[in-house]
């Protein structure tokens, strides 16, 4: 009898145990996501932290070019990370990126990521005003240890392979190249195109006109007509617009384009493109801001990595593909890289007498290669 009372006794307290324990979350109630820490050891995950990442673009998104490349990634952190992502088009290189910056805070977004040169030093500001806010800046070079980074990628890597291609497909012996701005980042990727030239075609040079202008359709279509007119029978460019593409496939050379692959543009001209990938590097971010691991780091990543490339049409000259992918090879590697050996401007100075240009003599060229028809101002 004493056993059967204090098994009731058990019985009971373990009832009510039961009752007043908290019962398990819903599938509503789960977090959305966990740290693979958590997921490895079996405790319990943290919330992820909640995104909302605002894009700032110079040209509209749909330009084909430099706007559309950061664009096609953005929809791809929305679709892959869930994240929420906004953005603006279209934004002039001043004081307007700050009521700009100023919006995409009020709406919520803990991350803005500003795609082009420009836009550098309002940032720099913004970060300061809104220190809770990631700022990473494209193509810059200021930054700060806490919110403010700047991220870029080797393109000069694809744009010599790109320059292959152009030097076996000249007849002229004449390369046209329509430029934005005399700034290091467009200077270093006119010099490895102009490099790549040169290792194919020994004979060709390479002239280019400055538009100073990033998105102006119409300046970089005059510059390439302009440079067609002279004998160039292929056109290269540093331009947001595919204009110059256009250009050339109406007067019946061949054309390099930049940014995404333009062949859409000039089907009949177009022999291959630079293309940049910037998907891996913004999962990247917003997966270590999720986990609360992110670093406000500047980052330069290469062809290794799957940031740039080249893609090459059927319009590319015979032997083009076989050359880009042994020097492609060696870029990936880490067995050769572009500005090596030696290398000469065009006003006849040695700039480099062996070795290898340091990443800071890369971000700070400011010298035309030997085989380049112009002036860097």
């Amino acid at each position: 009898m004493k056993k059967s009372i204090a098994l009731v006794l058990v019985l009971i307290f373990i009832m009510a145990l039961a009752v007043g324990c908290t019962p398990p979350p819903t599938p509503e109630q789960t977090p959305a996501a966990q740290t693979p820490a958590a997921a490895d050891e079996g405790t319990e995950a943290e919330p992820a932290v909640a995104i909302k990442a605002g894009f700032i673009y110079i040209g509209p998104a749909d330009d084909g070019g430099f706007s559309t490349s950061h664009d096609v990634a953005r929809k791809a952190l929305a679709a892959d990370l869930g994240i929420e992502t906004v953005f603006r088009e279209l934004v002039p290189e001043g004081a307007e990126v700050e009521n700009v910056i100023d919006d995409m805070v009020d709406e919520g977004c803990n991350v803005i990521f500003g795609c082009s040169f420009g836009y550098m030093d309002y940032m720099e500001a913004k970060a300061q005003e809104y220190p809770d806010v990631i700022f990473l800046h494209c193509s810059g070079y200021k930054s700060n240890d806490t919110n403010f980074a700047n991220y870029f990628g080797r393109m000069y890597q694809a744009r010599f392979l790109s320059g292959l291609a152009a030097g076996l497909a000249t007849q002229s012996n004449q390369i046209g190249y329509v430029a934005a701005f005399p700034i290091p980042e467009v200077i270093r990727g006119l010099n490895a195109f102009s490099l790549g030239v040169q290792t194919a075609n020994s004979d060709a040079t390479v002239e280019v006109i400055w538009t100073t202008d990033w998105v102006d359709a119409t300046k970089a279509k005059e510059a390439a007509n302009t440079l067609i007119d002279k004998g160039c029978d292929v056109i290269a460019q540093h331009q947001d617009a595919t204009s110059p593409q256009q250009a050339a496939e109406e007067a019946g050379v061949y054309a390099v384009g930049y940014h995404m692959d333009m062949i859409g543009s000039a089907p009949n001209a177009n022999i291959g493109s630079a293309v940049w990938n910037w998907t891996p590097y913004y999962k990247s971010v917003i997966t270590a801001m999720m986990a609360g691991t992110f670093k406000a780091e500047n980052y330069w990543g290469g062809m290794d990595e799957g940031l740039i490339d080249v893609v090459l049409t059927a319009n590319a000259p015979s032997g083009a593909q076989a050359l880009v992918d042994e020097y492609r090879a060696k870029i990936i590697s880490g067995e050769w890289d572009v500005f090596t050996g030696t290398l000469t401007d065009n006003e006849g100075n040695v700039v480099l007498d062996g070795g290898a240009l340091t990443d800071e003599q890369m971000l700070s060229m400011m010298w035309l290669n030997a085989n380049v028809i112009g002036s860097a101002s």
